[in-house]
């Protein structure tokens, strides 16, 4: 078994001055870690009768899909707008910079069907609570919310409540951590 969080490396001051990046690529290359990483981010839910797991792109895609094969699941990708070919349930939110939209597939999630919500990180939770609010409108039945890392400082799993949030790694404020949602300060390009 490996050490998750020796295969994060941290990065000062990207993609500015006074941020510390926690870099998952090295985790991603490491076939060993990466496997022990889904398998610690299944655990919790292996009982669970998970049906579907649903990711926001991009990183969500990334430990989304090995996640619902892990738990014999389906997956279903929420993406952006423009991105998805056929009729659409959509979410819009705000963020500190503006507003962002979600959007699923209409059939990509049953009503009453269990899904577990994946991502790799849980930072302020914006994304992450849209994406719920999103499938409670599918009429979903949530049944948890898993991460490789969650930087516990910045009260993400507050709007993640009722819902259950695991964590592979977890962070505390005195690693400098808020510095990562810069994601969900600044708009990236979509994959």
């Amino acid at each position: 078994m490996k050490d998750l969080r020796s295969f994060i490396r941290d990065i000062p001051d990207y993609p500015r001055p006074g941020i510390l990046f926690r870099d998952i690529t090295p985790l991603l290359a490491d076939a060993e870690a990466l496997s022990h990483a889904i398998d610690v981010m299944a655990e919790p839910f292996l009982d669970a009768g998970v049906e579907v797991v649903a990711a926001a792109e991009a990183r969500g895609f990334i430990f989304g899909t090995p996640l619902a094969m892990r738990l014999g699941a389906g997956f279903v990708p929420i993406r952006k707008p423009g991105k998805l070919p056929f009729d659409l349930h959509s979410f819009a939110y705000e963020l500190e910079y503006g507003t962002d939209e979600l959007q699923i597939h209409v059939d990509g999630i049953k009503p009453g069907q269990k899904v577990l919500i994946v991502d790799d990180l849980l930072a302020t939770g914006g994304t992450i609570e849209a994406c719920l609010r999103l499938l409670e409108k599918c009429e979903a039945k949530i049944v948890g919310c898993s991460f490789l890392i969650h930087l516990e400082s910045l009260g993400g799993a507050a709007r993640m409540e009722p819902y259950d949030v695991h964590a592979a790694l977890r962070y505390e404020g005195d690693d400098e951590e808020d510095e990562l949602s810069i994601q969900n300060r600044q708009p990236g390009p979509s994959v």
